[in-house]
């Protein structure tokens, strides 16, 4: 098979792609009801928990981000749960612990925050690193040990967390493994003159518009979701582009910590959501170069003064795409 589309059309995964594209659009139009101005961040988050993956938000506080969380939360029909992290909070905080029950005389199970669909870290990186390291094992699993004991949540699971800027008083930075469970970090910046004009209007009631905001799809249909993105056809032309495009950011001497095989492995699957998204069935160029930048460049530490974003678009203008 040579380049990038498809061998043979699927009637019933055409018509799968079609069913997921118009309700991807209600649940971004649902969300912009309440986060204005930012349709482009909210298309990228859910890409991103379509691909089954987590997302860091970095930010001042105040911008959006909570909100953005509650209102995926409403919109996907899933329980969601809020951990704010502090110097003091302790890894039982978020993940449970067993507790002596006196009346059976024996130690019982209370589950933590982290049980729950949509798990909104806020804050992440105000917690010591031994509190941060308690979301590693269920991040990349899905799955908490304690004690001894692995308990596996139900899908989905998705963390989406906040994280101040590294120059405000009491935070911690968040170590190498900790940010490559991250699948994007974005950024959702300050709203245009006019949207923050509507968001007064919005914002200003008795009530939070996102306790208003109802369901445009169910939770079982959204794991559909993510089990639809793995059928989207990469090709060996695609999947050598990939790999072309993140030896070649290894190479660079400037990389002093270049991207992980996790990370390719993640481009690949957040491309193959975004292609989801433009109801595609294959896997194509535009699809990496879509989300490369927010995928990797957060992982790597650049030398110099060079952004990670601006070092990956150097790399994605300088690696030809080979047809075949």
């Amino acid at each position: 098979m040579h380049g990038f589309k498809s061998p043979s059309t699927n009637p019933e995964l055409t018509a799968r792609i079609r069913t997921f594209r118009d309700q991807f659009e209600r649940v971004v139009s649902n969300v912009g009801r309440v986060i204005l101005g930012k349709d482009e961040i909210i298309r990228k988050v859910v890409i991103a928990m379509t691909a089954r993956g987590h997302v860091l938000l970095l930010d001042v506080p105040g911008t959006g981000k909570t909100m953005l969380a509650r209102a995926l939360s409403a919109s996907i029909d899933c329980d969601f749960n809020r951990i704010q992290f502090t110097p003091d909070l302790l890894p039982m905080d978020i993940t449970g612990s067993n507790v002596f029950n006196l009346r059976t005389k024996t130690f019982e199970f209370q589950k933590g925050p982290i049980f729950t669909n949509i798990l909104l870290a806020d804050e992440l990186n105000r917690a010591t690193p031994k509190t941060q390291s308690a979301l590693l094992e269920v991040m990349a699993e899905g799955q908490c040990t304690v004690e001894g004991t692995t308990h596996v949540l139900p899908p989905p699971f998705q963390v989406i967390a906040t994280m101040n800027p590294l120059d405000h008083d009491g935070t911690y930075a968040l170590p190498a493994a900790q940010l490559d469970r991250f699948t994007m970090r974005l950024s959702m910046g300050f709203p245009p003159a006019d949207a923050e004009l509507m968001m007064l209007d919005v914002h200003l009631g008795v009530r939070s518009p996102v306790e208003d905001l109802e369901s445009v799809i169910d939770h079982a249909t959204f794991v559909s979701w993510q089990h639809t993105v793995p059928l989207v056809h990469a090709s060996d032309a695609a999947k050598r582009y990939v790999v072309d495009l993140v030896n070649a950011i290894r190479a660079d001497s400037r990389a002093l910590s270049p991207p992980s095989p996790r990370a390719t492995l993640m481009l690949v699957r957040t491309a193959q959501a975004h292609a989801l998204s433009h109801g595609n069935d294959y896997l194509s160029p535009s699809d990496v170069q879509a989300v490369a930048a927010d995928v990797l460049a957060h992982r790597m530490i650049i030398s110099g003064d060079e952004s990670g974003r601006s070092f990956v678009q150097e790399h994605l203008d300088r690696v030809p795409v080979v047809d075949g």
